[in-house]
């Protein structure tokens, strides 16, 4: 059988094997197996040609809107940015990725229209696939679906989740460092869902067969195949419903707006903002003043290797430490080094 016929049959397989104690081990090997071909799989047509879609990734973060055709998400990167990007009352506009900038509370967010996708896109459909590839890059994912198609925010979510983004979570706690014998010896620090036969036979399944593995959440079979997969991204999302001139419509955990009458830009905006966990550092050259007027927009968790590479490539190249002075450190003025993780209000001056 080829990768895709594999695949179907194992998906099949899966979804005919009721799930109890009795059958986990097996289930385990089956998903673990299936994650493993799919990974082949992308592999291989990668090899076969480039993917179509690439996001050219501008300003302090990139968000991207993500949804079925035809749910207002070229309205709305007009309306939040100021772009062009075609709308029509047709499936399938936009054919290409359009970029926009919101410049927003000092931060410049470049938010990117890609084409509609589907349900089965994360197999290929409508080119699918070749937009989940390019979408990984996001700091930022916007589900956008409208009043009259509410539904399609969990095939969405669902075709992001089979194409390796796993929206909201963080990587699993997990730490596996391989042996070349000795077998696979298992500790947590919480009580295991899963046992310890099923961790292993999916460990085989990934040709490992000594390993220490170091567990520290309450690991499912699909999280701990994520701790093992090379493909899978982290990265947090809003949902938006547009269209609420239409129609109200009662839903959970989404920003209802109206792209076409302006309806609730502002909340989604800030939204994007909170969303994207920007911090402001402030940058003092050796000898000089502080520039509290112009701060640099970070993310939370950016390092001072991070500031060097916004100033200039040059300034990692000749880095030779950084002061700072703010609440990532112990003292003001403390020397560091570029791994170091600047905190929100920061001031720090680069010696290069």
């Amino acid at each position: 059988m080829s990768i895709e016929q594999q695949i179907r049959a194992l998906e099949e397989e899966i979804k005919r094997t009721p799930y109890n104690k009795a059958t986990e081990h097996h289930i385990g090997r089956l998903k673990a197996k299936l994650a493993r071909l799919r990974e082949e799989a992308e592999k291989q047509k990668a090899k076969a040609g480039r993917q179509a879609f690439s996001l050219k990734k501008e300003g302090d973060a990139t968000a991207v809107l993500i949804g079925y055709p035809s749910v207002g998400k070229s309205t709305l990167l007009n309306r939040l940015t100021g772009a062009k990007s075609e709308v029509a009352d047709y499936d399938f506009t936009t054919l290409k990725p359009v970029p926009g900038i919101l410049n927003y509370k000092g931060a410049s967010i470049q938010i990117i229209d890609v084409p509609g996708i589907i349900e089965g896109a994360a197999s290929g459909r409508g080119r699918g696939k070749e937009v989940i590839s390019a979408v990984r890059v996001a700091d930022l994912i916007i589900i956008v679906a409208d009043v009259f198609n509410l539904h399609t925010i969990e095939i969405v979510k669902k075709e992001l989740y089979e194409g390796g983004i796993r929206l909201d979570q963080k990587p699993p706690d997990v730490v596996i460092r391989k042996k070349e014998r000795g077998g696979v010896r298992i500790s947590s620090t919480v009580p295991l869902q899963i046992d310890e036969e099923t961790i292993t036979s999916i460990l085989k399944e990934y040709k490992i067969h000594s390993a220490d593995v170091v567990i520290r959440e309450e690991i499912t079979i699909e999280r701990f195949i994520d701790a093992l997969a090379g493909n899978r991204v982290y990265i947090p999302s809003l949902t938006v419903v547009n269209k609420i001139d239409l129609m109200d419509v009662d839903v959970d955990n989404a920003i209802k707006v109206s792209a076409e009458k302006g309806i609730n830009l502002d909340l989604l905006k800030e939204e994007i903002y909170r969303k994207l966990d920007f911090i402001r550092v402030y940058l003092k050259p050796p000898g000089g003043k502080a520039d509290f007027n112009e701060p640099m927009i970070l993310r939370r968790g950016a390092t001072v290797e991070d500031i060097c590479k916004k100033l200039h490539r040059d300034f990692v190249e000749n880095f030779r430490y950084a002061k700072v002075w703010g609440k990532s450190v112990k003292f003001d003025g403390q020397r560091v080094g570029l791994e170091h993780v600047v905190e929100d209000g920061d001031v720090v001056t680069i010696y290069a």
